[in-house]
């Protein structure tokens, strides 16, 4: 059949890299792509959110399957619009998308169904949270309730910066996402990536990761939207992984659907594994970025019967499969990001880069000028190396790295420093 994948970055790269090598794949369109997509995939120059568009193009290329990428069009309700249209996809609905378009949502939701996560409170004016602030002290976590491009999320240290962020954000930092704030206690532990399949009643647990947030090496600098990520991630053990599933993802599996709001597609639960167990910090209703690079690298089956069967309601049947290594990817961002950053400028190396072996490319922000690859956006390159142990991964990224030239770009040094850790531990 003919598949179109949704979105442009690094995440739809891999997603688009795994599904051309599925046999039940004839054409494979992406829109609108970036310049490495364009290898594996048609790219189509579509806005996500352009809904009438986007079926005028699947009623053309007659395309059986849709894979929707990226939050934005599934708050907007891309799943909606396509079920209506009678056309199957990969996404929840927007009532179901919620759980990442509405922080405050979710917390409710946790505190209705004694799901684990911070203590918090929701506000919409700026002299109630500051109060609840002045109550709870620093350092606290201050949230835009809405979509904020992964930058929505202040960790103040002080309380005079968690006043500067409810400032910021009710003061039309995020446009709407600012509208109301979500204030949280602060939980010290370490975070990891938890993601699994859902088809509004069945539940496939997948691959662990975790990602690198800030900007600079030894988590230094600004959140970011991720600057590199491998997986299995070592400190969610089995153990932890059942209590996951227990206590975190299958209450919210059970009250969405009970709400009428099933979810179907991957539930993405951000975790920090604090001292008294697993807790949420927040709901993503896609895949991570970077951390489907390393999922898609690491899985040993077809992803696309996988992907159907969210719609379907067919999980109970899917067979999954991982290879038995570690992936680990590095971001390679443009000079001054997060902040402004310069755009358009030449990316070489890329060919020698992607010889090395174990290694594979995936682009997030460039085009195609011809023979040239342009850095377009403020995250890049995902080098996205496989090996027996993390080190062994980590030390190929970082040879492919070496080799592409980019003078504007940088990139961390220490991604997977956690885990090669607990190896060396381990010996």
């Amino acid at each position: 059949m003919n598949i179109l994948v949704i979105g442009s970055g690094g995440r739809e790269h891999a997603l688009c890299w795994a599904i051309a090598k599925s046999p039940l794949c004839q054409q494979l369109y992406c829109a609108p792509g970036n310049g490495g997509i364009r290898q594996v995939a048609e790219c189509v120059s579509l806005s996500p959110t352009d809904f009438d568009a986007i079926i005028a193009f699947i009623r053309e290329k007659e395309i059986g399957f849709v894979v929707i990428g990226p939050e934005d069009p599934l708050v907007k309700g891309l799943a909606d619009r396509l079920d209506a249209e009678g056309i199957a996809s990969f996404g929840p609905s927007a009532k179901a998308a919620q759980l990442e378009g509405s922080k405050g949502f979710t917390k409710d939701l946790c505190a209705e169904w004694d799901i684990p996560t911070a203590a918090y409170g929701r506000f919409s004016d700026a002299a109630s949270a500051k109060t609840f602030i002045a109550k709870k002290g620093a350092p606290i976590v201050v949230k835009a309730d809405g979509l904020a491009a992964g930058k929505g999320v202040i960790i103040a240290e002080s309380v005079e910066q968690a006043n500067d962020a409810i400032d910021d954000i009710l003061g039309g930092r995020f446009g709407v996402a600012g509208a109301e704030v979500v204030v949280e206690e602060f939980l010290e532990g370490e975070e990891a990536s938890f993601f699994a399949l859902c088809d509004g009643t069945n539940v496939l647990p997948l691959a662990t990761a975790q990602d690198h947030k800030r900007v600079f090496d030894n988590d230094q600098g600004p959140n970011t939207g991720g600057m590199g990520a491998y997986s299995p991630a070592p400190v969610m053990t089995p153990g932890l992984s059942v209590r996951v599933m227990r206590e975190i993802v299958e209450p919210t599996v059970r009250a969405m659907r009970d709400k009428g709001m099933p979810f179907k597609g991957v539930l993405y639960a951000g975790l920090m594994i604090t001292k008294d167990g697993p807790k949420l910090i927040e709901y993503n209703a896609r895949f991570g970025d970077p951390e489907c690079q390393v999922l898609m690298m690491r899985l040993d089956c077809d992803v696309l019967p996988l992907l159907m069967a969210c719609h379907a309601g067919t999980l109970d049947k899917a067979a999954l499969r991982w290879k038995d290594e570690v992936a680990l990817t590095v971001v390679m961002a443009a000079e001054g990001y997060p902040g402004d950053y310069r755009k358009n400028t030449e990316i070489k190396g890329l060919a020698e880069a992607g010889a090395e072996a174990g290694v594979q490319i995936f682009h997030a922000g460039t085009k195609a000028d011809g023979g040239r690859i342009i850095a377009t956006g403020g995250r890049v390159l995902n080098v996205t190396a496989t090996g027996k142990t993390t080190a062994e991964a980590q030390a190929r990224a970082y040879r492919a790295v070496e080799r592409i030239e980019w003078p504007e770009g940088f990139c961390r040094r220490d991604i997977g420093y956690r885990a090669i850790e607990r190896e060396k531990l381990n010996a």
